[in-house]
């Protein structure tokens, strides 16, 4: 989906289909002793070791790249950022180890990439969208 600000359209996120999850990493704000609510950015790495990053535009538009992670960093007096497995909980985290089923994608022509609903075997999806300018991901 091409995104009316970045002009980029990213990765096609149907790739994912047929694909087994094997790890997923993900980004943190962490301000004061204090991490945030829900990640920044999610990446799923599959057993073939393609990575797959879902992150927000400035834009509020929903971002599915092709990128493997960054390390983290510090922002100095704006906290920091923390890059790794295992930091805090999400929604992706309970599908380790399953194989991708189905991909939905939805956009709008003047925003782009709203959402993508992410299907597993099970019956069970995980949506990715931007809510307030962040990434919110739900069961």
């Amino acid at each position: 989906m091409l995104c009316p600000l970045h002009g980029a359209a990213g990765t096609d996120p149907t790739r994912l289909v047929g694909r087994t999850i094997s790890r997923i990493v993900a980004s943190w704000h962490v301000s004061d002793g204090e991490r945030s609510e829900a990640p920044l950015d999610v990446w799923l790495i599959d057993t073939t070791g393609d990575t797959t990053r879902i992150t927000t535009g400035s834009d509020r538009c929903l971002i599915v790249e092709s990128t493997p992670p960054h390390e983290s960093y510090d922002m100095g007096e704006w906290g920091r950022i923390e890059v790794g497995e295992d930091l805090g909980d999400h929604a992706f985290l309970r599908h380790v180890g399953d194989t991708v089923a189905s991909v939905t994608e939805h956009a709008l022509p003047e925003q782009g990439r709203t959402h993508l609903e992410i299907g597993f075997p099970d019956g069970r999806r995980v949506r990715a969208d931007c809510y307030e300018g962040d990434l919110r991901l739900m069961r």
